[in-house]
């Protein structure tokens, strides 16, 4: 279990990020055209997982931007954008503001990110703001759980990482 905080409030997840030099795991995912995705779909690229609560939350929104942004500039890397909300909300969302360079991905329909939800408070069932990032090869380069979810991930670093 992990500890962040809500508006200062202490909240919990059901587990830790995985650990670095570890391994992926080749977690299933739901596409906006509602098709599956694994992780294994990506071999061979370096993998940043952008994974948060929700689209329709401020900083949920600026995080896949300013990757949208990022990714523009970065080689054989895919940045996936990872939360619970539904396709439909994912892909509308993209639409609407130009999201190109950033694949958003649903994990609504399976428990493969389950030891990222949050346990407690207003937002439980939602997964928490987290950053992995992983070589070509699936190996875990780097991991930031933001510890209070009302902020924004370390970009920088994260991409550093790679």
């Amino acid at each position: 279990m992990a500890t962040i905080t809500l508006k200062g409030n202490e909240i919990h997840t059901k587990s830790a990020l995985p650990a670095i030099g570890s391994k992926l795991a080749d977690s299933l995912l739901i596409a906006n055209t509602l098709g599956e995705k694994k992780i294994s779909d990506y071999k061979g690229k370096r993998i940043v997982l952008n994974i948060f609560p929700s689209i329709d939350t401020g900083i949920c929104a600026m995080s896949v931007k300013q990757f949208n942004k990022d990714a523009a500039n970065l080689e054989n890397t895919v940045v996936l954008s990872i939360s619970k909300d539904l396709p439909f909300a994912l892909s509308r969302f993209c639409g609407a503001e130009g999201i190109e360079n950033v694949e958003t991905l649903s994990a609504f329909r399976t428990d493969d990110f389950s030891s990222l939800e949050i346990v407690d408070g207003p937002l439980v069932g939602l997964l928490s703001r987290c950053i992995i990032v992983a070589d070509e090869d699936g190996t875990v380069l780097y991991t930031e759980q933001v510890p209070e979810i009302t902020i924004e991930p370390n970009y920088k670093a994260a991409l550093e990482a790679l």
